[in-house]
């Protein structure tokens, strides 16, 4: 009731002629713009908190994991990375008082990567992609005030990266962490397509959605994510209640 959400699907941090889409800083001002005009009062502001979710619509729009550069990789992520912490900032400025900032998860452990070694094993170039952005995410955000980066990647490896059987309690849950519960019929397709004819289903759906960790190629399912949440539950409460 108190809330709102600003987020776009597919939306990107940098501006992209190749998008059509709000830009984190678009979102941020059209924020700004409630603010100056009264619809998000101050009062509002002195109880907030903001969530920043950044997934790597950045990254798999550019392929810049496919660059073969080290150098033209890291110059990207940390435009990608500054242009976060300059909105962030903009969000303190306005009044906002305590932001949270996701890390990346380990996007080479998605299915859409996974399915080419038949969902055995990670990739790790896709990783250590993933753990450049966050250790510059990490630079940009250290000397920030009541920012707090939520660790997506820790929390997602924690189950995904152990064979069938071993790691955690929440990870031993998890029959199926690298494969997903549902798939498309064609290699190119998604989840949810059908056919020319609506009853036609180009995609099959697994029995037991809580025994895999990822719902489709991209995306975890509600039990993966609640076992995310459980790893995230006490840090995020200890950020929320400093002073």
């Amino acid at each position: 009731p108190s809330g709102m959400t600003f987020a776009t699907g597919g939306a990107v941090v940098l501006d992209s002629t190749s998008h059509e889409v709000p830009t984190f800083t678009k979102q941020v001002d059209t924020f700004k713009k409630m603010v100056k005009d009264g619809t998000i009062t101050e009062k509002q502001l002195t109880h907030s908190v903001a969530l920043v979710a950044f997934s790597d619509n950045d990254y798999a729009s550019t392929g810049v994991m496919g660059l073969s550069s080290l150098n033209d990789i890291n110059a990207y992520i940390g435009k990608v990375t500054k242009e976060m912490a300059a909105n962030v900032e903009q969000l303190l400025k306005l009044g906002v008082t305590k932001v949270l900032v996701n890390n990346l998860h380990p996007v080479g452990c998605t299915p859409s990567q996974t399915r080419t070694n038949n969902y055995t094993t990670c990739d790790i170039f896709e990783n250590l992609g993933a753990s450049i952005h966050n250790n510059n995410l990490k630079q940009v955000m250290t000397t920030k005030k009541n920012v707090h980066i939520v660790d997506l990647y820790t929390t997602f490896i924690n189950i995904v990266d152990h064979v069938p059987g071993k790691g955690s309690e929440l990870s031993k849950q998890f029959k199926r962490k690298l494969s997903l519960c549902c798939e498309s019929l064609d290699s190119k397709g998604y989840c949810g397509q059908q056919g020319v004819l609506s009853t036609e289903l180009l995609y099959a759906v697994c029995d037991k959605s809580n025994k895999f960790f990822y719902w489709d190629y991209m995306h975890p399912t509600h039990a993966g994510w609640e076992a995310v949440m459980k790893q995230l539950e006490k840090p995020l409460r200890e950020f929320l209640d400093q002073d």
